[in-house]
């Protein structure tokens, strides 16, 4: 396993942020801060105090684009969670996705590549 990391995870789906949050944990990572809406998630990441971010593409009525630039320009990596059919801009098209329904060795996969 890589060296631990903490995670802002934003995702709007109650039970699909509690089954993301499992499997970081038993990934040996954690959670530093869990939002399901884009102003929360501006507002954690302004606070900071996490190492990286997934986040879930379509936030309510919301998509997750904002978020993805705030942590670009932080230099924070980042992964877009999607259940297909989105399309990522061109300046994220390098961020890693990972594919719902989510299982523990697809979320260790795509977290290797960050």
């Amino acid at each position: 396993m890589s060296e631990a990391r903490t995670f802002l995870i934003a995702e709007d789906e109650a039970m699909i942020a509690m089954l993301l949050e499992d499997f970081i944990d038993l990934a040996g990572h954690g959670i530093a801060a869990m939002v399901a809406s884009l102003s929360d998630g501006l507002e954690a990441i302004e606070a900071g105090g996490f190492d990286a971010a997934i986040l879930d593409v379509n936030l309510g009525r919301d998509k997750c684009w904002p978020l993805a630039d705030a942590l670009r320009s932080m230099g924070i990596p980042y992964v877009f969670a999607t259940g297909g059919g989105d399309t990522i801009p061109p300046e994220h098209a390098s961020a890693p996705t990972l594919a719902k329904p989510y299982t523990l060795a697809s979320l260790e996969a795509v977290l290797a590549r960050i």
